[in-house]
């Protein structure tokens, strides 16, 4: 069965794939990488924008590098979970000291890279550099869980049994494993979606263990839901803003203004504090991270 998935799918994929900048030629290895952060659990449509943006101003590593990691935070504008952007920065840095402000072609220097993990290190060898490793993310794991599994959704968390599957699946051929692993993501973007799936459009449809068995529901954990209003997570975002906007420090005060309850926003602000999003000054005044 296999071997029956990859044509369909890589040729479905030659003929409706996006044109997405970071899948350009002229976005290099750099572009790769920024997208990817900037992807993770982020729409494409909010990240065109930043992306452009963060590419004209910093169209190699080691221009990021130079700049304090605040401006990292304060151009990632609100893409939300900022610490992707501090990660971003970091991997910058070590890419300018380590590798000579070229990104790394071997999979493990990309692996040791501050900020990047299993997915993002596989992502940029295969998209990058076309080389052959099994790419995980949340569209690839629900195609897989679906045409081979038989099943709705996949686990919440990403399981040995799916990192074998997708390694079974890989194809021999580097540059065919690459471009299996970006078809098989595509596929699960803009046809085999988490709702409202559109299965007469699906090249693999007739294969479809989930299809075949009469799509059952899902039978797993509840799946987790990303609620936004009222959360930490908003009040973060709201401090932040401040912080942003604003190019000398601010004091207390301004920030206690954008959100009323006291207990949770001194909370936000000092989980962007520990987290190395804001620099606290003396006098109550806070600013972006400078270093």
């Amino acid at each position: 069965m296999t071997e029956k998935l990859h044509a369909p799918v890589i040729d479905w994929f030659d003929s409706h794939a996006r044109d997405l900048p970071w899948r350009r030629p002229e976005a290099g290895p750099w572009g790769v990488m920024v997208s990817e952060f900037m992807l993770q659990q982020t729409p494409v449509s909010r990240v065109l924008p930043v992306y452009e943006q963060w590419l004209a101003r910093w169209p190699r590593p080691a221009d990021l590098a130079k700049e304090p990691p605040g401006e990292a935070v304060r151009a990632w504008g609100r893409l939300g979970y900022p610490r992707r952007a501090l990660r971003l920065h970091g991997a910058a840095v070590a890419i300018t000291e380590r590798h000579g402000g070229d990104v790394p072609t071997d999979h493990a220097q990309l692996l040791a890279l501050p900020g990047i993990g299993e997915y993002t290190a596989a992502a940029v060898a295969s998209f990058a550099y076309g080389q052959r490793h099994p790419v995980l993310d949340t569209n690839v794991r629900r195609v897989f869980a679906r045409a081979v599994t038989g099943v709705r959704y996949p686990p919440n968390a990403t399981t040995a049994a799916e990192r074998r599957l997708a390694r079974e699946l890989l194809p021999d051929e580097d540059g065919t494993a690459a471009r299996w692993a970006a078809a098989s993501m595509e596929l699960g973007a803009l046809v085999c979606t988490a709702k409202n799936e559109e299965c007469h459009r699906c090249p693999i449809a007739a294969q479809c263990a989930w299809r075949l068995a009469g799509k059952p529901e899902h039978e797993g954990p509840p799946r987790r839901g990303q609620t936004y209003a009222g959360t930490d997570r908003q009040v973060r975002g709201k401090l932040l803003a401040v912080l942003r906007d604003a190019h000398v420090p601010v004091p207390q005060s301004a920030l206690d203004r954008v959100w009323p309850e006291p207990v949770q926003r001194a909370r936000a602000l000092d989980g962007l504090v520990t987290d190395g999003l804001v620099e606290p000054l003396p006098g109550g005044m806070y600013r972006l991270p400078l270093g």
